[in-house]
């Protein structure tokens, strides 16, 4: 069965489509996988084997109680899951919604599996909060 120049014309352009759109999504999702940080716990810290110390990454848990200290411009406190704990330290303004028994990540590089330096810090609230506006769209029936 002979094709005719048009009909090969077309096949040839949607190969080359195809070809170019697999290594458009594969040059994406290389790149989208070397920038997004996900966060790690103390636990997932203390039980890797093969991890990687002063690169870039995230520490997620709560800050423990009693356990921020200052001293002139940098603060120091603990990171907790409640099995594992890593002191970290980071120089700068903390959020306002950063204290003491309160959900936290933190951004920079682990120095060894105890010690953490922070680069910045990002203050979580819990999984019951719910904007103030939200709250009047959503009436009496929230807290």
């Amino acid at each position: 069965m002979l094709l005719s120049r048009k009909v090969k014309n077309r096949m040839l352009f949607l190969i080359l489509l195809m070809t170019v759109s697999v290594i458009a999504i594969f040059f994406i999702i290389k790149t989208l996988d070397g920038n997004i940080l996900y966060f790690s716990s103390p636990s997932d810290v203390n039980q890797k084997e093969d991890i990687v110390f002063d690169k870039l990454m995230r520490i997620g848990g709560m800050v423990k109680d009693k356990s921020i200290t200052t001293k002139l411009d940098t603060i120091q406190f603990t990171v907790t899951d409640f099995k594992h704990e890593i002191i970290v330290s980071y120089s700068g303004t903390v959020p306002n919604l950063f204290k003491e028994g309160k959900g936290v990540v933190v951004e920079g590089i682990l120095k060894d599996k105890n010690f953490f330096i922070a680069s910045r810090i990002l203050a979580k609230h819990d999984e019951n909060y719910m904007p103030i506006e939200i709250k009047k769209l959503a009436g009496n029936n929230v807290k």
